[in-house]
C-alpha cells in the first residue's frame, strides 16, 4: 500500500480511518508512517505549531537506525547539529571518548522536522481534545468548538496527560514517583576562547551529590546542557541549580572548567521531575496508546525515543495493517499490541535501565558501590587499552557487560 492509492472507502458512520490525538513526537511519526502507507489519518493537537518544551534533545544510537528505517533520517539531519565525538570525563579524569554519529535538537525543531514531513492522507486539527469515546466499531473524539471525529482506531499519544485515558477507564500504576530531575539550559564561553570539546560528558563523582551526569553538546546555535540528577525535587541543591546555575554546577562539579572550559549560562534553566509509570486496563476496544501514554522513561536513560519508535514501528508496520484487513476493533485486536514480544522487551528494558541509573548513582550498598567502582574503572582502562589496541578494545567492551547497562 502506498500513499498514491485512491483512499479506501470507510465503513458507515466514520470520517477517518485512524484519530490520534497528541502531535508531540510520537503522534506525528505515528501519523507521517500511516499516511505514508495510504491510511487516512487524522492528527489532533491543540497547538498548530508545536511550542517551545523541554523534552528530548539529542538523539543517538538504535533512534538513528530506527528513524532510518521509518524514512524520517534525512528530515533529523537537515534539521540538527551532527557531532561524532563525546569526551566522557569523571572527577576531572577522562574516563574515555564516545565516537558515534549523535544529533542535538530542541525538542520543538524535532517536532516541527517531523510535521513537515506529513504526507497529504493526514489531515491536521489544531483544537483542544475535551473527550474521547472507544467502542469495538467506531471512535469518537470531541473537540472544543469543531465538529467531532469518528474513526476505526483511535491512537493516544498524549505524553504523561491522564485525562482522556481516564475517560476510556485506563489508569497509570507507578512504579517509581519522583524518579529523577532533568535540568535543560544553555551554555556559551566565558570570554574570547571556544570551548575544549564540542561534546562532553560529565559523570557525577559522589553518591551524596545525587548527581548521574551532565551532557553538554550543540544544539542550533548554542551549546546545551542536560543535567541528570537523582534528588528530591524540594532539596535546597534544586533551588539553587535554578536561580545559581552556574556556581552551583562548579561547586558541584569541581573539574567541570578544567575539562570544557569557563562557561556562562544564558536564559532561564528548564527542569521537569519524572515519574516512571505504566497504563494499566488498556487492552480495550478501540484505543491503542504509544509512547509515554503507555509508559514513561526515565530521561537519564536514554531509551523514551528508542522506545517510542519501537511503538510506532510495531503498531504502524505490524498490527495496523492486520487490524485493517478485517471488520472491527476489538480489545482482542488491541491486545495484539501491547502482547507483541517485540514491543514488551523494549518497554522492560527501559524499566530496567531506569532503575539501573538510578542505583549506580545514589545506592550506597555494599554491591552498588563496588558495582559503580568497576564501572567506571572498566571502562578508563578500556579507553587505556583502546590507544593501543582498538580491535581488542571492542572485544573486551562486548564481554561480561550487565544487560542494563548503556552501551558507551
Amino acid at each position: 500500500m502506498t500513499a498514491e492509492n485512491p483512499p479506501r472507502p470507510l465503513p458507515a458512520g466514520t470520517d477517518t480511518e485512524i484519530a490520534i490525538v497528541g502531535g508531540g513526537l510520537s503522534g506525528t511519526i505515528a501519523a507521517i508512517v500511516l499516511g505514508r502507507a495510504g491510511y487516512q489519518v487524522t492528527l489532533i493537537d491543540r497547538y498548530p505549531v508545536f511550542p517551545r518544551e523541554f523534552r528530548v534533545e539529542k538523539i543517538a544510537g538504535d533512534q538513528i537506525e530506527k528513524l532510518r528505517r521509518l524514512g524520517l533520517l534525512e528530515a533529523l539531519e537537515k534539521a540538527a547539529v551532527a557531532f561524532d565525538e563525546i569526551v566522557n570525563v569523571r572527577r576531572g579524569r577522562v574516563l574515555d571518548r564516545t565516537h558515534a554519529r549523535h544529533y542535538g535538537i530542541f525538542y520543538d525543531d524535532l517536532v516541527g522536522a517531523m510535521r513537515a514531513q506529513l504526507p497529504k492522507t493526514v489531515r491536521f486539527v489544531a483544537g483542544r481534545v475535551s473527550g474521547v469515546e472507544a467502542g469495538p466499531e467506531r471512535q469518537r473524539v470531541s473537540i472544543v468548538g469543531q465538529s467531532e471525529v469518528t474513526a476505526r482506531l483511535l491512537v493516544l499519544a498524549t505524553g504523561m496527560g491522564d485525562i482522556l485515558k481516564r475517560d476510556l477507564g485506563i489508569e497509570r500504576k507507578f512504579v517509581h514517583q519522583r524518579q529523577s530531575l532533568t535540568f535543560g539550559f544553555n551554555l556559551r564561553p566565558q570570554g574570547s576562547e571556544a570551548f575544549r570539546h564540542p561534546a562532553l560528558t560529565y559523570y557525577g563523582g559522589r553518591v551524596s551529590d545525587g548527581i548521574d551526569y551532565l551532557n553538554l553538546f550543540p544544539a542550533a546555535d548554542v551549546t546545551r546542557a542536560n543535567l541528570f540528577v537523582f534528588r528530591e525535587h524540594r532539596d535546597p541543591w534544586v533551588k539553587a541549580m535554578r536561580e545559581r546555575p552556574k556556581e552551583t554546577l562548579v561547586e558541584t562539579l569541581p573539574g567541570l572548567v578544567k575539562a570544557f572550559g569557563d562557561f556562562e549560562v544564558i536564559d532561564r534553566v528548564e527542569n521537569w521531575l519524572t515519574d516512571i509509570t505504566v497504563a494499566e486496563n488498556c487492552k480495550r476496544d478501540g484505543v491503542a496508546l504509544i509512547g509515554d501514554a503507555y509508559q514513561t522513561s526515565c530521561p537519564a536513560a536514554g531509551t523514551g525515543v528508542s522506545r517510542l519508535l519501537t511503538d510506532i514501528e510495531r503498531l504502524c508496520t505490524v498490527h495496523v495493517p492486520q487490524w485493517m484487513a478485517s471488520p472491527g476493533m476489538a480489545a482482542a485486536k488491541i491486545a495484539q499490541f501491547y502482547d507483541d514480544t517485540v514491543k514488551e522487551a523494549m518497554d522492560r528494558h527501559g524499566l530496567n535501565l531506569a532503575s539501573f541509573r538510578r542505583s549506580l548513582t545514589i545506592d550506597t550498598d555494599l554491591q552498588w558501590r563496588a558495582r559503580r567502582q568497576i564501572h567506571f574503572s572498566r571502562r578508563r582502562i578500556l579507553h587505556e587499552i583502546n590507544k593501543v589496541s582498538p580491535a581488542f578494545a571492542a572485544t573486551l567492551r562486548g564481554i561480561g557487560k550487565p544487560r542494563a547497562e548503556p552501551a558507551t
